[in-house]
């Protein structure tokens, strides 16, 4: 197998929020938005229209959040938070993110215990449950371009991505199994990549 080289092609210009006010006005939108499912708006908040990550770093970091324990998004505002602000922006991040869509959520929950006996109040959120798969369908399939630079190859990818969906979606193993199972092994590749790339890189003649 060639090594792989970390000199990838030029990566996108991103800006970043001036202050935190922007930073929490910026996920507080992000959470009203998202009804059924946050991961599809926070990618195009912060990737597309506000340019504060690039779609391989957004990738980066959902990965991240993913193996950290409690909400995966919440994790992610997190890191996006202390990215740009330290300890204070993810503490301004994280009340972005929760503090209005809670106060809608206790107020929403309270009106469902009461009416959830009716039928069609019952069909209407089995509906949304299917509208909330397909915004994850699309933003993981949005967030495979940002494979493309990956250190691991298409290939190694490709099949990490194959088995963690035979293993969750086919298989119903427990996800911290999954992730121990097929995590630290790639973790373990791609640390030896990194390595093998800065040898090499040492090696190399000065141009």
């Amino acid at each position: 197998m060639h090594p792989v080289s970390l000199e990838a092609s030029p990566v996108p210009q991103t800006l970043r929020p001036h202050s935190l006010i922007e930073l929490f006005l910026a996920l507080n939108s992000v959470a009203l938005q998202g009804f059924g499912g946050v991961l599809t708006i926070i990618q195009r908040e912060v990737v597309d229209k506000r340019r504060w990550l690039t779609q391989q770093q957004f990738v980066e970091d959902w990965a991240v959040s993913q193996i950290l324990p409690g909400g995966n998004v919440i994790n992610l505002c997190i890191i996006l938070g202390n990215r740009f602000f330290g300890w204070r922006g993810a503490l301004v991040a994280l009340a972005g993110i929760l503090t209005v869509p809670l106060l809608i959520a206790l107020v929403l929950a309270s009106l469902y215990t009461q009416f959830s006996h009716i039928q069609a109040i019952a069909g209407a959120v089995r509906g949304m449950g299917a509208a909330a798969a397909g915004l994850i369908g699309a933003a993981a399939i949005k967030m495979l371009s940002g494979l493309k630079n990956n250190l691991l190859g298409v290939a190694w990818n490709v099949a990490l991505i194959a088995l963690t969906f035979i293993a969750v979606g086919l298989l119903r193993l427990p996800l911290v199994w999954t992730v121990l199972g097929l995590g630290i092994p790639a973790f373990a590749y791609a640390w030896v990549l990194v390595r093998r790339s800065e040898r090499e890189a040492l090696k190399a003649p000065a141009a």
